[in-house]
């Protein structure tokens, strides 16, 4: 989504990595919104600590949602945070540091 100052990516959560999430159930991650911006977080701290300071997050349970004001600075993110989820491994290994909010 995009307006004049903001431009965001929404994931309606339930389905995609929830074989991810389900290692840690045990522990209270269910895969929601607000796991799926623990991952983020480790991801932004660990692989992109340049963009820390210009994404922001407005999740909910139902929605991971991710917002910044550089259409550039969200897309170079997104495009890289997909990219890690899509590796098992390396997905695993960044969850395992994930924060339960």
């Amino acid at each position: 989504m995009e307006d004049d100052e903001i431009t965001s990516v929404c994931l309606n959560v339930g389905e995609y990595l929830k074989d991810i999430f389900g290692t840690r159930a045990n522990e209270g991650f269910e895969g929601n919104g607000y796991d799926w911006e623990s991952l983020a977080q480790v991801f932004l701290s660990e692989q992109r600590s340049d963009l820390q300071e210009k994404i922001e997050f407005d999740s909910e349970s139902s929605m991971f949602c991710v917002y910044s004001k550089d259409k550039s600075v969200l897309l170079d993110f997104i495009l890289n945070f997909k990219k890690a989820c899509d590796d098992k491994s390396f997905v695993l290994d960044l969850f395992s540091r994930a924060e339960l909010n």
